[in-house]
């Protein structure tokens, strides 16, 4: 099997006809809770990502703990054996694009009346509506979606530094299948679920969509806002260490105004009555951020870690992902697994983010290389 993993979903069958990033996700998270996920891939090329000799990472950081077998779904011979897949399988996960299975017959009519159990989870740019027959990836989603515009400087939208919607979408994705499993086990009837990776943007920019349907304002990208005193704080963003780092240092209440000044032996701003509530320190925020700067400037990141640390203040040096490779919290949870990429490199793949016993083997499945489980997964079919 794809996983030696006795995981909450142990036993689930999930098929993954998935690419790139979306799609392989959402299965991935699956078989790290213990499903048995057999991924779906076109003969010669496979997912996108293996040919991607720029960025293997996707490939490698989406695609552990599973079985990989190549099918030509459009040839009927594969279709047939697809089909029965789809027969023994609990969830399909598919982030094709839009409309593509309806027209190699594979729509989820089809495909439910061969097993109605079957949990259907279809990634795509948009729910079904006016732009449902539209494409969309992950950058263009952060565009339209206004999570471009809210990150980047004032007529300078910037997407954000990862696969933030495909990997979001992945996630309600998730959800949304755990919800249909749960309500399959009352109703013994499967479902289709749609996830839509533009109102997944829609959902993680609702805050600001809320303020300015109250304002009826245009809201300011986050670099434009002063940081802290846009949201009521004096000292809320990043300063620069006296060994070349960067560091942020956030003070949220009177509480950490308290320590943050008698750790520091800032006796002066502690007597001004002025900066004894948030409300005074988010206007003084230019005179704190000046001090601060000469504070941290004035010390070597050791230092500023240990002292911050002793206050229980919140911080964090700013790192490069090449630095989490040496981060010794991480190195203790061995939150970070060795896999080897289908091109014999070895690589670091990070974990899902949750801690509880015995849901995780502990172990990672290399990705697997492409057809890699072929006759295994056709001999089984021959048992069906």
């Amino acid at each position: 099997m794809a996983t030696e993993s006795r995981g909450p979903l142990h036993g689930v069958q999930v098929l993954e006809l998935g690419h790139i990033v979306a799609g392989p996700t959402a299965s991935l998270i699956m078989a790290e809770l213990g499903a048995d996920v057999i991924k779906v891939e076109r003969p010669g090329t496979g997912d996108q990502a293996r040919l991607n000799a720029i960025n293997q990472g996707h490939f490698i950081s989406y695609n552990s703990n599973k079985e990989s077998i190549t099918l030509n779904i459009a040839d009927s011979l594969d279709k047939e054996i697809l089909l029965k897949l789809v027969e023994k399988s609990d969830v399909l996960i598919d982030n094709f694009g839009p409309n593509s299975l309806d027209k190699l017959g594979l729509g989820y009519e089809t495909l439910s009346d061969i097993n109605p159990r079957l949990i259907h989870c279809s990634i795509k740019g948009f729910l079904p509506g006016p732009y449902g027959d539209r494409s969309l990836t992950d950058e263009p989603a952060q565009m339209m979606g206004g999570l471009a515009y809210m990150t980047g400087p004032k007529g300078n939208p910037l997407r954000a530094g990862t696969s933030a919607v495909d990997i979001n979408g992945a996630m309600f994705g998730v959800i949304a299948i755990l919800a249909a499993l749960q309500e399959r086990a009352q109703t013994s009837k499967g479902r289709q679920v749609h996830i839509g990776l533009f109102e997944s943007v829609v959902f993680l920019v609702g805050q600001h969509i809320a303020n300015a349907s109250l304002t009826g304002e245009v809201p300011l990208p986050m670099p434009e806002r002063g940081m802290g005193r846009a949201l009521g704080w004096g000292i809320y963003r990043i300063f620069a260490t006296r060994d070349g780092r960067d560091v942020f240092v956030a003070v949220l209440s009177d509480a950490h105004w308290e320590r943050f000044c008698s750790e520091f032996e800032l006796t002066d701003l502690w007597a001004d009555p002025v900066l004894r509530t948030n409300n005074g320190r988010a206007e003084q925020h230019e005179r704190l951020g000046e001090r601060t700067e000469e504070l941290m400037q004035s010390l070597d990141m050791k230092e500023i870690v240990a002292r911050l640390e002793k206050a229980a203040l919140p911080f964090s040096p700013v790192n490069t992902p090449a630095d989490l490779i040496e981060d010794p919290h991480l190195a203790a949870l061995e939150f970070l697994k060795t896999v080897t990429a289908p091109d014999g490199r070895e690589g670091l793949v990070a974990t899902l983010p949750i801690a509880t016993p015995d849901w995780f083997s502990g172990e990672r499945k290399n990705p697997p290389a492409l057809g890699e489980d072929n006759a295994a997964v056709l001999d089984r079919i021959k048992e069906l």
